[in-house]
């Protein structure tokens, strides 16, 4: 450390250059902590579901086919289950296909699963009540502006309606919003009566439903719970696959991409990159030095005291950019899981990211100021003071 003021120098002596180098490198650090977020949400979603309070239940085969819904009185039997309710999805459009949100057909007691949605008792009641009716949330809500008693028209791009018209109208009886505000991409979503769904769909010719939300009476208990759900279809032709809520959403946006596969090319070509240009920046910054360089070795500093205040500089490069780049990345991924919740796996940025990211800073200072150090170490005086 008694030397860390001549690095600091050395490195800053050609400030814009260093500006810009740093900037490269926290760009870099940044996209490696988000993207490594992203992959942990991804490795971590198969693993136990021991703690999740909802369970999923879906068919094994893909989330598009539909389960009977005699499995109902059987799931709620399970040892452990305090209570099942039943979805469908509908991919209805308001308007314009641009104006896509969730919304699906729900059984009358799934609200119940969910308590972190605050419905008013009275909007909670004219929801069971009316047939057409629908609930959304309070963000939703604000984004088309849409008040208590108004009418919305989703056009359906997947369940037309039994008199061939695309057009289902719902009377808007309630507004939900959630109290915790990371929660708050839940409040994207519009809720209908199932009856209304199954009774008008053009396709209901079979008592089926989309999936099966099983509220746990035992969070601890989560995987026996799961493994004696999926028993009940075991070799029939509807197979079910059960996951906690978080997994079941990280498994459904794995089935685009191979998600590990993709972070890792983008990380490979990113630190290809990043070598080369702070290996660029090293090199010419030892190679304006080289009279200085001779200098220190004339006054008595070893080669080898050389050679580590070259590595020093380089490795203290990367480490100011990258460590100001993976503290940004954490700032960025709370913002998103505040606002996205679990519509987009992301993990938090943990200590199991920041020892990578350091272990990388490291590693690439060492590799890009190899060769500048070696050359410094290996220098003549009487060449370099000689201007050979």
């Amino acid at each position: 450390m008694k030397y860390f003021h001549l690095v600091w120098a050395a490195l800053f002596r050609r400030k814009t250059r260093t500006l810009f180098t740093l900037l490269s490198v926290l760009a870099a650090f940044l996209l490696f902590g988000l993207l490594d977020c992203v992959r942990l949400a991804f490795t971590n979603a198969g693993g136990s579901i021991v703690g999740a309070d909802r369970l999923v239940t879906f068919s094994k085969l893909s989330f598009t086919m539909s389960l009977p819904k005699s499995l109902l009185p059987r799931i709620q039997a399970v040892p452990g289950v305090a209570e099942v309710s039943y979805a469908n999805w509908f991919g209805g459009v308001y308007q314009e296909p641009k104006n896509f949100f969730a919304n699906e057909a729900i059984a009358p007691n799934f609200l119940d699963l969910y308590p972190e949605w605050v419905l008013p008792a009275d909007q909670r009641k004219a929801f069971k009540e009316t047939r057409t009716g629908a609930i959304v949330g309070e963000s939703l809500a604000k984004k088309f502006g849409w008040k208590l008693g108004d009418k919305i028209p989703l056009q359906a791009t997947i369940f037309p309606r039994k008199d061939g018209s695309n057009t289902w109208d719902f009377d808007l009886v309630g507004i939900y919003h959630v109290r915790d505000p990371k929660l708050k991409s839940q409040e994207n979503v519009m809720f209908f009566n199932w009856d209304y769904f199954y009774e008008a769909n053009q396709f209901s010719v079979g008592a089926n439903v989309g999936w099966y939300a099983i509220k746990l009476a035992d969070r601890s208990r989560g995987d026996a719970v799961a493994q004696a759900i999926d028993r009940l279809s075991a070799d029939s032709d509807h197979e079910t696959k059960t996951q906690s809520e978080q997994s079941f959403t990280t498994a459904l946006v794995s089935q685009f991409a191979n998600i590990g596969l993709i972070v890792g090319a983008i990380m490979g070509a990113v630190f290809f990159t990043l070598v080369l240009l702070t290996g660029n920046t090293m090199a010419q910054a030892v190679r304006e030095r080289i009279p200085e360089l001779a200098v220190l070795k004339t006054i008595g500093f070893s080669n080898q005291s050389v050679l580590g205040l070259v590595l020093a500089e380089s490795v203290l490069l990367l480490l100011l950019g990258g460590a100001i780049g993976v503290a940004l990345s954490g700032v960025v991924v709370d913002a998103a899981r505040a606002n996205l919740g679990d519509n987009l796996p992301l993990a938090p940025l943990d200590a199991s990211i920041w020892v990578r990211a350091l272990g990388l800073m490291v590693l690439i200072g060492l590799v890009v100021g190899a060769l500048p150090a070696v050359r410094g170490m290996r220098l003549r005086i009487v060449d370099a003071l000689s201007g050979r």
